[in-house]
């Protein structure tokens, strides 16, 4: 029997928003009613506190739909189709889709990024750059920061923001080519269990869980949801390389569908990976070797552990004013020893591959992160003259701490660059060569205001000021101690047009800030430089087509780093602001339905970034060279068609263009590359449904993740199968 509930406090997309149909062939599966979920917490994300009919919760899935329509975030009160700013939204319907199991494979298709290897100093975990600079430091989860250095799995999402240009005005500092912003999956009425089995050809075994109840005992509202992973897989055409996780992650909410609702929430995500650090360059190219070379140890290993405790609050007072307020205390540990592969120097091309030995580079450290953060804002209405306002005002306070101990070795045994041998047992001696104490406490105030003149014409105004506090101390001989404070606005203007009620035109401008300790990491070099700063220009549009099924976005941007920090030709031991870095852009991008059956994703980004100015030090980026990691082409096209009410197939390319692993020196660049994507699915019952994704079918060899350092070549062709089941 179907239940049905009413949502008296709910907000309901824009009227001119066509509701999105059942798709049959997803019926029984879990990622459609979780995508059926989505819909529901997109609609609360609206403007006023309205009425909405009741929602009936039947034994079908809605289907999953690739067009999103407004923000999770509360600070963009507006729909996506009104916001003057390029966002783009990897909805969960999509990363079930592609048959995607982790973070960076969910972001690769996404304009304007493009994947980074994990860093040869104290970064692992996901690494990207968005728009030409580095985003690996703005990532956050439901709206507060997420940096831990650990390899995030998309189980427990219900899509992925991806908000482009600086956003300092919204996140406080960083966001230089803007940020990456993962939404939770939450509590429901409904009520469901749901999983998913998964084998591939790359030795993947995966299990998800995704189960919810609605709790009465605890009052009309309240609900609980858990969802959980286990994950093991290699990398096709790749040796030894393993990734191994586990997560779990419980909710429970009350007061939905009332005016005061509580979250409560944790994540807990834990990984024992064998990490791959790829291979080197050689005279500035990949090395001419076997894609499935591997030049660590079978005993590297990389151990994190990630436990995320929230608690969210949100009260209206009333039709005009909504109160939210969300809490986070977050631990990130990690234990790692991986190894880099380093080519000696006097290599030359007439050097036999056979005759060089790789220098195995080994990256040890222990660390621990933890992150504590609230933040408070209020939504207010009103109207002045006739002229109505939206403005959303709030502060932020945080402490952040980072303990990391690094050790070198010496006496590591090298390995061959044509054959090398992973089973060699490790050797080598370790010395602690540093143990720092960091620490960080940041303060936020910020207040935006979209003023709605008319119909057809807005205008957003925002300011923000932060302060960000910072020291460092590094407590091994010789010992050190650096602290410095940051003060500094952000500012946010732009004005829409909206020439129909289905389309809008804007014109943009924001700041933001990167302070010399952004990471936690404060030396000598940086201890007495000013932030770097950082504006974007930006002119789009978008439409909502065919019925408001099809969302299609275009801008033109220009991002520019003023003062970046680059290396003082008087002493090459401190840093000096004497770098201008621009990125001069394009970005086109469809999502959603062209008919009920036929659906797409698509996206292309031109970039042209350069380095305007620079120092004339020895190590200092080369004038006039592309920035670091910024293909000027990239292009994705993923598209699904229902056959039948049973079968749907599906199928994609991904482009990248040529890469600059470092723009330092000797550059070193990597080639452009394609691959080609398949999926079928197959519906057996109302509850049950197959799925089979072969990825790279053509079995290209490309290098997917680039350092200046190293690559890490990307997966040959995989086959995936799985199974979904509802109740």
């Amino acid at each position: 029997m179907a239940q049905q509930y009413t949502q008296p406090h709910t907000r309901p997309r824009p009227e001119n928003r066509s509701p999105v149909s059942k798709r049959s062939l997803l019926a029984g599966t879990a990622l459609a009613l979780v995508l059926g979920c989505a819909e529901t917490k997109t609609a609360m994300a609206q403007d006023a506190p309205l009425q909405l009919p009741p929602l009936s919760v039947e034994g079908t899935a809605t289907g999953g739909d690739y067009k999103t329509d407004q923000s999770t975030l509360t600070k963009l009160p507006e729909p996506l189709l009104d916001t003057p700013q390029s966002i783009t939204v990897v909805p969960g319907q999509y990363i079930q889709d592609r048959g995607i199991t982790n973070t960076s494979d969910a972001l690769r298709t996404v304009p304007g990024v493009s994947l980074a290897a994990g860093e040869a100093g104290a970064g692992q975990g996901n690494s990207l750059t968005l728009r030409g600079f580095t985003a690996r430091n703005d990532i956050f989860l439901d709206g507060m920061r997420d940096f831990g250095g650990y390899y995030r799995d998309p189980f427990n999402y219900e899509e992925i923001e991806v908000l482009k240009g600086p956003s300092s005005i919204l996140f406080g500092r960083g966001s230089t080519g803007g940020v990456v912003n993962q939404v939770s999956k939450t509590p429901l009425l409904g009520g469901f269990t749901a999983g998913t089995l998964a084998f591939g050809t790359d030795n993947t075994k995966r299990l998800t869980i995704d189960a919810d109840t609605p709790v009465p005992a605890l009052g009309d509202g309240a609900a609980f949801r858990i969802d959980g992973m286990v994950h093991d897989a290699q990398v096709a055409g790749r040796d030894v390389g393993e990734a191994r996780r586990f997560g779990i992650a419980p909710s429970l909410a009350l007061g939905l569908g009332t005016p005061t609702r509580l979250t409560v929430s944790y994540l807990h995500q834990a990984e024992d990976d064998i990490p791959d650090y790829g291979l080197p360059f050689l005279l500035g190219s990949p090395a001419p070797v076997a894609r499935h070379n591997f030049y660590g140890f079978k005993s590297d290993y990389l151990r994190t552990e990630a436990d995320i405790a929230t608690v969210k609050l949100e009260h209206d007072v009333n039709d005009a004013v909504t109160i939210h307020n969300q809490l986070r205390y977050a631990n990130y540990h990690r234990s790692v020893r991986v190894t880099e592969p380093q080519l000696p120097t006097g290599v030359t091309a007439l050097t036999p591959l056979s005759l060089i030995t790789v220098t195995r580079n080994e990256i040890t450290l222990n660390s621990t992160e933890t992150y504590l953060d609230n933040q408070t804002d209020v939504t207010l209405k009103f109207a002045t003259a006739g002229i109505r306002h939206i403005v959303v005002t709030g502060v932020e306070l945080s402490r952040e701490t980072s303990e990391p101990t690094r050790f070198t070795f010496t006496g590591v045994p090298g390995t061959s660059l044509a054959n090398p041998n992973p089973n060699q047992a490790f050797a080598g001696t370790s010395t602690v060569t540093s143990r720092t104490d960091a620490a960080a406490v940041s303060f936020g105030i910020y207040a935006l205001d979209v003023i709605k003149f008319n119909e057809q014409w807005e205008f957003t105004g925002g300011i923000r000021f932060d302060r960000f506090d910072s020291s460092v101390n590094q407590t091994i001989a010789p010992s050190a101690a650096f602290s410095r404070i940051d003060e500094m606005p952000s500012y946010r203007t732009s004005l829409v047009y909206k020439p129909q009620p289905n389309g809008s035109i804007y014109v943009a401008w924001g700041t933001s800030f990167n302070p010399s300790a952004e990471t936690l990491a404060l030396t000598a070099a940086t201890a007495n430089i000013a932030p770097e700063k950082n504006e974007t220009y930006e002119i789009g549009s978008k439409w909502d087509l065919f019925a408001d099924r099809l969302a299609l976005r275009g801008a033109i941007y220009r991002s520019e780093k003023m003062n970046a920090r680059v290396t003082d030709p008087n002493n090459p031991l401190l840093n000096i602001l004497g770098g201008d870095f621009e990125v001069d852009g394009l970005e086109i991008e469809a999502a959603g339905k062209i008919t009920e059956q036929w659906q797409v994703y698509a996206g292309y980004s031109l970039m042209d970034s350069k380095v305007v100015k620079t120092s004339t030090a020895v190590g200092a980026p080369i004038l006039g060279a592309p920035l670091a990691n910024a293909p000027q082409n990239t292009f994705n096209l993923w598209t699904t068609y229902d056959v039948t009410k049973q079968v749907e197939v599906g199928g994609g390319v991904n482009y990248v263009g040529k890469r600059i692993g470092r723009n330092t020196g000797q550059l070193t660049s990597v080639p452009d590359y394609y691959t080609i994507d398949l999926m079928a699915k197959y519906s057996l019952t109302e509850h049950v449904a197959l799925q089979l994704n072969v990825t790279n079918i053509l079995d290209a060899y490309y290098i997917d993740q680039v350092h200046p350092a190293h690559i890490v070549p990307g997966a040959g062709r995989t086959a995936l199968v799985s199974t979904s089941v509802r109740f």
